[in-house]
Parts: structure tokens; C-alpha cells; sequence
């Protein structure tokens, strides 16, 4: 399947519309947007069998796998929201200095406007609908752009957009990178781009065009630490789990493995025990083990296994975009597996004999979009006071993506601004303050020519 680019003309009325919605003002009752929101919830449910299945035929993800790491995910952050969108939504009280008497403070949050949101393939339901909630929470309109490298799972979403929401407040926009280019020549009041730190970059400088703030969830090559004190088996299974979850295809995939030279035999052979646990004899066989996207990805990362000494797994097979997960030693610190996101289920092993030379190895290297360590949580608190990454597990992976009570984003290379829970409302809010000053009482101070200055002087 192949889907056809929105004409530059549509985009533009898309937008000019949204526009003149969003001005009318009917995004900003609680009302309204906690009716979207419920739209956005029912909607999900009713299509679940749908999307499920073109994840299916795009990238050989189970229903399980797609709805614990799709569906479920969104479905959490809607009713999060909808918990609490009335107590986000309240002004908040701030104090006021005396030298401001009678006045009061308080801060607004008010919706920013239009947004664009554009999405990955690797994950295109939930890195798609989860920021969409943010942006209804908020009382934003919402242009959305989807990956063509998922057709079925990109067709299937603006169906079901379409289906549930006036244009004029959320559409959907599809095609290849011409059709980014022509999104980003038009104005809007925020971007919210999910996808590489090189993308990134371009969507960054179409924003600045306009000084148009923008939040940018982008990658990196995330370090997995195992050190001498850590559980072995516990590791291996919870690293294992990380790395192949949607075959490595992972924002937040531990990238390469640091393992302290004491434990990395024993590591190796926990972690191929781990993998037959969870994708069986023969991971090719597993109904829960993921393709490759596209020929373009395999031959990718097929690629980085020349770089180094295959230890464990290396069989691929062209025709299906399968790649078995490998355990990659010998690898050189400058090869391209150690300097490109690897995005597959493909990791390099790199030894240390101190725990000062695994943070100088990460800190000489681009911030990372996250950071695992398995050892004792003093170490590990340690390891994290001393480097700086968009988030970390101590003894787990992936895991802090999935509480939505805490800020998900990156840091440096690996991206700007938060979102999930509260930080999702307040990406696509203006935080607005407010001085309400009554007339009853008219200090003269403040006015020229100044009279009683210095007691004026005194109290500031």
C-alpha cells in the first residue's frame, strides 16, 4: 500500500480552517474538551481490531504487543486527563510582593492554538494519539501527520479521525517528506515532532521562521550499565525484554551494553537464556517478535554486524525484514554501530573494569534520551548524579515511559520539552499571568514625580 501526499493547497485550507475554529473560541470550555476527549477514548475502543491489525501487517506486532504498548498507553493518558483537566485547567493563586498592594497574582493556563504534531513509525498509534491528548486537553486544534513508512496503521488513523472529529478541529495530513516540508511552510502556534535528532533539526529551523515553540522527542543511543554487584539473571531478562520489544525499534532501546568485565560471560550466556524465554528456540518463530519496518532499516542494521564479533544470535532473513537479536563484542568505540542509533535488535558490548570509566564513556558521548543501570540503587544514583540523560531506570528498561505522572523527554541531542500526564497539558499551554489591581485604592508612589521616594526605596 502506498498512500497518496495531502496537495499543498488541502494543507493550507486545513490550516486557515483550524485557524478560524480555534478563534471562534470553541476549544476552550471544560466541557468541550473533556467531550473530546471522550470522543478520542470511544473512538480507540471501537477501532482496537483495526489498528491492531495494521500494526500487524506493517510490522508483525502481536495484539498483545500493540495494545500494551500502543492502545493501553493512550487510553491511560485520556483518563489521566480527564481526572484532572478540571484542576489543571483552575487559576492558581501566587503571592504578591507588598510593594504591589492591593494587587493579587495568579497565573492562567490558556490554550496556545494551532499545533502540528508529527509522528514516528516505530511506535505510530501511541507517539501519534498521546501528544493529541495533550493538545485537546489543552484546547488546541490539531494537525496531524502520521508515517508513511506504516501505511495501514496511517490510513487506518485518519479514518478514524475523520470518523470522530470536525476537521476544522483535528485532521489528518499524510504523505512523504515533501508533504513535511509543506506543513512546516505554514505558520503555527506550536510543533510537537516525535522522530531523529538529523529531523529534528530541519523541523527546529522551519519553527525558528516563525519563532513558533516546539517540543522535540528524539533519540540517541541510550547505555544499558551492568556492573559487578548486579543481579545477573534479573538483568539479562529485563535487558533482554528492552532490546526486543518492537525488535529494538525503540526510542528509549538500550542502545549498547556497558558490562563490567567480571560479569560479561555470564551476562551473555543469561541473556541468550532470556531471549529463548521470551521469543522461544527460534525468535523468527515468535508471533510476538517485530519486523523490521522497511527493506531500507534492514539493510541498516543488518550492516552493523560486520562491525564486530557476532556472540550470539546474527541470522537474518531478507524476505520477512528479520533479524535475530545479536550480542555484538569487538566493536570498535568509532564504528558506525557505536555512533548511529541502531534501532534494531542488534548490541554491541563494550567492557569496563570501573564504574568511573562507564560515566566517562557515556559523558564523552551526545546526551542520551534515556539511561539504565543494574547494580545497587547507590551506585546507581550515583551513576545518575553524574551524568545526564531524558530519563533512567535503576535495575529495569523502558519502564518510566510508562507512568504518566512523570515527565517523558529528552535532553540535549535527544530533544526539548516534556510530556505525559500534566507536563502533556502544559506543552501545548501558555501559562498566562494575571495582575488584578482594584480601584478603590490608588497608592500615589508609583507616579511621578516620585513623592516619598526614599520610603518608596526602603520597601523595594
Amino acid at each position: 500500500m502506498k498512500l497518496e501526499n495531502t496537495p499543498r493547497e488541502r494543507i493550507s485550507a486545513i490550516v486557515s480552517g483550524q485557524k478560524e475554529f480555534f478563534r471562534s473560541g470553541a476549544t476552550l470550555d471544560k466541557a468541550f474538551r473533556r467531550e473530546m476527549l471522550r470522543r478520542l477514548r470511544d473512538a480507540l475502543k471501537r477501532w482496537e481490531k483495526p489498528l491492531c491489525e495494521a500494526l500487524w501487517e506493517d510490522l508483525h506486532k502481536s495484539y498483545e504487543e500493540a495494545f500494551l504498548t500502543e492502545l493501553s498507553i493512550v487510553l491511560g493518558e485520556i483518563d489521566n486527563h480527564l481526572r484532572h483537566l478540571g484542576r489543571w485547567m483552575r487559576p492558581q493563586c501566587r503571592p504578591t510582593p507588598l510593594k504591589m498592594f492591593p494587587s493579587r497574582s495568579r497565573t492562567v493556563s490558556e490554550p496556545l492554538g494551532n499545533a502540528l504534531i508529527i509522528a514516528p513509525w516505530n511506535y505510530p498509534v501511541q507517539l501519534l494519539l498521546n501528544p493529541l491528548v495533550g493538545a485537546i486537553s489543552a484546547g488546541c486544534t490539531a494537525v496531524l501527520k502520521p508515517s508513511p513508512y506504516v501505511p495501514n496503521v496511517s490510513l487506518a488513523l485518519e479514518r478514524m479521525i475523520a470518523e470522530t472529529f470536525d476537521e476544522r478541529y483535528i485532521c489528518t495530513v499524510q504523505g512523504n517528506r515533501q508533504v513535511n516540508t509543506d506543513l512546516l511552510s505554514e505558520r503555527y502556534d506550536i510543533i510537537f515532532f516525535t522522530g531523529s535528532p538529523s529531523l529534528g533539526r530541519t523541523v527546529m529551523r522551519a519553527a525558528a521562521e516563525n519563532l513558533t515553540p516546539v517540543v522535540l522527542e528524539l533519540g540517541g543511543k541510550s547505555p544499558c550499565i551492568v556492573d559487578r554487584d548486579a543481579d545477573i539473571e534479573v538483568a539479562a531478562r529485563r535487558i533482554a525484554w528492552g532490546k526486543t520489544l518492537n525488535a529494538g525499534q525503540t526510542c528509549i532501546a538500550p542502545d549498547y551494553l556497558l558490562l563490567h568485565s567480571s560479569i560479561a560471560k555470564r551476562f551473555a550466556e543469561a541473556f541468550d537464556r532470556a531471549v529463548e524465554r521470551l521469543h522461544g528456540n527460534d525468535p523468527q518463530l515468535s508471533r510476538h517478535y517485530v519486523r523490521m519496518v522497511n527493506d531500507r532499516a534492514f539493510e541498516r542494521v543488518k550492516g552493523y554486524l560486520n562491525e564486530g564479533v557476532v556472540l550470539s544470535g546474527g541470522r537474518t532473513d531478507a524476505a520477512e525484514r528479520y533479524i535475530e537479536p545479536t550480542l555484538l563484542g569487538s566493536v570498535k568505540t568509532d564504528a558506525a554501530v557505536m555512533q548511529e542509533e541502531i534501532f534494531g535488535p542488534v548490541f554491541p558490548v563494550i567492557t569496563f573494569e570501573t564504574t568511573d570509566e562507564a560515566v566517562g564513556f557515556i559523558n564523552n558521548r551526545e546526551k542520551p534520551l534515556a539511561l539504565y543501570y543494574f547494580g545497587s540503587r547507590k551506585n546507581g544514583m550515583q551513576v545518575i548524579r553524574r551524568t545526564s540523560s531524558g530519563g533512567a531506570c535503576i535495575n529495569d528498561t523502558i519502564m518510566h515511559i510508562a507512568n504518566e505522572n512523570v515527565p517523558f523527554g529528552g535532553v540535549g541531542n535527544s530533544g526539548m520539552g516534556h510530556y505525559h500526564g500534566r507536563d502533556s497539558f502544559d506543552a501545548f499551554s501558555h501559562r498566562r499571568p494575571v495582575i488584578v489591581t482594584p480601584t478603590c485604592i490608588d497608592l500615589p508612589f508609583r507616579y511621578m514625580p516620585y513623592k516619598l521616594f526614599g520610603l518608596v526605596k526602603k520597601i523595594l
